[in-house]
Order: C-alpha cells, then structure tokens, then sequence
C-alpha cells in the first residue's frame, strides 16, 4: 500500500514529463521541417505560396494592430502611474521616464505583444488546423501528395517572424505616448522633454532585446498552435479543447522563455 501511495504520483510525473519531452520534439521536428521547405520547395516542386504568407500576415499583424495598440497605451499608463507614485516618495518622480523607457522596451511590449498574438492567432490555428484533421482535410492533402507542412505551417512561420517583431516595436510606440500623456498632465513633462529623455537613456541593445524576445514568442505562438491542430482528436469537442490548450500552453512558455530571457540577459 505505501509502495503504491509513493510509485502512483511517480507513474504520474513520469507521464507528464515524457508527453511533454514528445511535445517539444515535435515542436522542433515542424521547425525543421519548415525550413526545408522555405529553402527546398521550390527545387522539390512545392515553392512556398507568397500569397499565402501575405494572407497569413494581414492575419497576425495588420488585424492586430488595434488591440496591440490599445493594450500598451494602457500599460504605458500604468507603468508611468505606478513609476510616479513609487518614486514620488523619494522626490524623484522625474526619473520616470527612465523606468518606463526601459521596461517597456526590454520587458512590456514584447510580452504585450506575445500575448495577444497567442490569444488570437494561436488559438484561431488551433481551430482552423483541428477542424480541417476531423474534417479529413489535411488527410486529403497527404493524397494528393501536399505537404500539410509546406501548405498549411510555413506561411504561418514566416508572418509570425516578420509580424510580431513588426507589432512589438509598435507596441513599444504605443506605450511609450502612453507614459508620455500621463506624465505630461501629472508632472507636466512636455512630449518633447519626455522623449528626448527617452532616447537618451536608451541603447539600441534595449531595443533590440525586446526584438529578439518576438522572435522566439513568435515562434511559441506558431508551434504550438498548429501543433495542437495537428494532434486534435475526437471531433468538435476536440477542437475545443486543442484550442484552450493552444492558449494555455503558448501563454506559459512565452512567459517561462521570457523569464530565462531576463535571467541570462540582466543577471
């Protein structure tokens, strides 16, 4: 009985490590072979479909760019809030724009922009991709020898990476005006003033920090979601869940990436 109490949470643990090991393989066995296809298809006969990258583009990016916006500007409204109450205390509420500048940069638009791609763009692939597997779709691809990979995964990968990249540095705009209007009613810091002061403080190194964090969000955001359209099974309600999944998973691991980033960049 005690054997059993410590073995059955162990058999657990196991099961969900070796699911998760299988997961990221595949993770990895899509990306590789949507790079064969983006250097290869064209020689194999199966060129990448530039209309489909643009389709996918406007998809991820352009149809984004309102809530993109929207969000930062608020998280710009709260990063300088917070910043002037906190260091207000000490006397040094002009030194916000410092502390917005740089998180907004290295930390908050890329992870903005992270996760509202995987809530939409995620988990619209996701549903699309399940419900063409129960629909037998992408089996019909495999008969008519198309690659499910080459048509329905590399335009997918290439909005991702030229899109989020493009909507963080966006996102970054947006927050920064949105620190700048806050602090120019509450300290009366002129635009000009806040953001001379922010290119001041700022190296391209910050920038380019919150740039490289997209790419790999991007590329969370694309595996993950048509992984779980690949692996749905048991019809609608298995669509369902692969899209919860989609979310769920691609959420965490760009926070978890976004974490190792942070250690490995400012530790």
């Amino acid at each position: 009985m005690r054997a059993t109490l410590i073995t059955r949470p162990l058999e657990r643990l196991g099961r969900i490590v070796t699911s998760l090991i299988a997961e990221w393989g595949y993770y990895g066995a899509l990306l590789v072979e949507s790079g064969y296809w983006i250097v290869m298809g064209h020689s194999r006969h199966q060129p990448v479909r530039i209309r489909a990258i643009f389709s996918q583009m406007m998809v991820v990016g352009i149809a984004a760019i309102p809530i993109v916006f929207l969000l930062s500007f608020a998280v710009g409204v709260m990063l300088a809030i917070q910043g002037v109450h906190t260091l207000r205390t000490f006397g040094a509420e002009s030194q916000v724009v410092i502390g917005i500048a740089l998180a907004v940069t290295r930390e908050f638009g890329p992870l903005i922009t992270g996760v509202v791609v995987a809530g939409r763009t995620g988990s619209a692939l996701a549903a699309r991709i399940g419900t063409m597997v129960v629909s037998q779709e992408v089996d019909a691809l495999s008969v008519m020898s198309i690659s499910a990979v080459r048509y329905l995964v590399v335009p997918v990968v290439v909005a991702m990476l030229l899109m989020v990249p493009s909507l963080t540095f966006m996102a970054d705009l947006a927050a920064l005006t949105g620190g700048a209007v806050f602090t120019s009613i509450e300290l009366g810091l002129s635009f000009d003033a806040f953001f001379s002061r922010t290119i001041e403080v700022l190296a391209v190194e910050d920038v380019m920090q919150g740039i490289a964090k997209s790419v790999v969000f991007a590329l969370i955001v694309a595996l993950v979601g048509v992984s779980n359209g690949f692996s749905v099974t048991g019809g609608a309600e298995g669509v369902g869940r692969a899209t919860t999944r989609s979310v769920v998973f691609s959420i965490s691991y760009i926070v978890l990436a976004d974490m190792v980033f942070m250690w490995f960049l400012n530790v």
